[in-house]
């Protein structure tokens, strides 16, 4: 990894190598970073959104992978380096894809136009394959962009971590008479999640609706088969209750695959 380098500098500066991780997690802050980090001259080496990206087992540092370590933010420019499991596996589907008629009696051609996780999620929506797999007809698009979490607490093992006004985001949300789908999508295959992409927005809409709060995580592979696996929690405070629900591959049949 490219901020391996970074962050071996970040965990010698502020002693993190001698901190116990079994007696709690180590806080570190964007200032305390940058100012570590200042003198690489890479932009991939020191800017702290970069370095604290770390969306797959194999995206975090080398110290990181070493220690069983992961990062989680905690407040605006706060985060906190945890001992213990952060990510979750998305395993591969292997049942025959189901062709699925779309609902579409005409021809999306902006649909076709570009390859990006948004646009192949749309899509899967506006064919009404979303629905379908939720068994949902009532889901509508009504949640998009950026929001900041309300103050919640989590446990990660036997750690207790305060966390508020985090920034997330989800790709799309729908909500339908009894509940709201949330979906993080993907423009490609991967084997693994970091469960905070899930989690958060779950905590976050758990808050604000009376409603059930579904979790989907969606990509379209290379050989054009639309995936979606549901997840949930079965304890809402423990950050590592994620369990899959069930999942699906489908083939798009329709306007636009003629």
């Amino acid at each position: 990894m490219a901020n391996s380098e970074s962050w071996a500098k970040i965990f010698n500066d502020y002693k993190i190598n001698d901190h116990d991780f079994d007696n709690g997690p180590f806080p570190i802050t964007a200032r305390m970073i940058k100012d570590s980090c200042q003198g690489f001259t890479e932009t991939s080496q020191k800017e702290v959104r970069i370095l604290c990206k770390q969306d797959s087992r194999d995206s975090r540092p080398q110290v990181f992978k070493d220690k069983g370590l992961f990062l989680l933010p905690t407040h605006n420019g706060k985060y906190v380096i945890v001992k213990g499991e952060g990510y979750v596996d998305i395993p591969a589907i292997t049942t025959s894809p189901v062709v699925y008629k779309s609902a579409l009696d005409f021809k999306l051609e902006s649909s076709d136009i570009g390859n990006s996780e948004m646009q192949h999620l749309d899509f899967a929506y506006a064919s009404s394959l979303v629905r379908t797999f939720m068994d949902d007809p009532s889901l509508l698009l009504t949640i998009r962009g950026r929001k900041y979490t309300p103050e919640f607490s989590l446990k990660v093992n036997s750690n207790i971590i305060n966390v508020g006004g985090v920034q997330t985001e989800v790709d799309a949300g729908y909500e339908g008479r009894n509940q709201i789908v949330l979906i993080e999508a993907k423009n490609s295959e991967v084997s693994d999640t970091i469960i905070r992409q899930l989690y958060f927005p779950y905590r976050q809409w758990k808050s604000q609706t009376t409603k059930d709060v579904s979790l989907l995580f969606f990509d379209k592979g290379a050989d054009g088969i639309y995936n979606i696996w549901q997840f949930g929690f079965s304890d809402k405070m423990d950050y590592n209750s994620i369990y899959m629900i069930k999942s699906g591959r489908y083939i798009i049949e329709g306007p636009n695959t003629k």
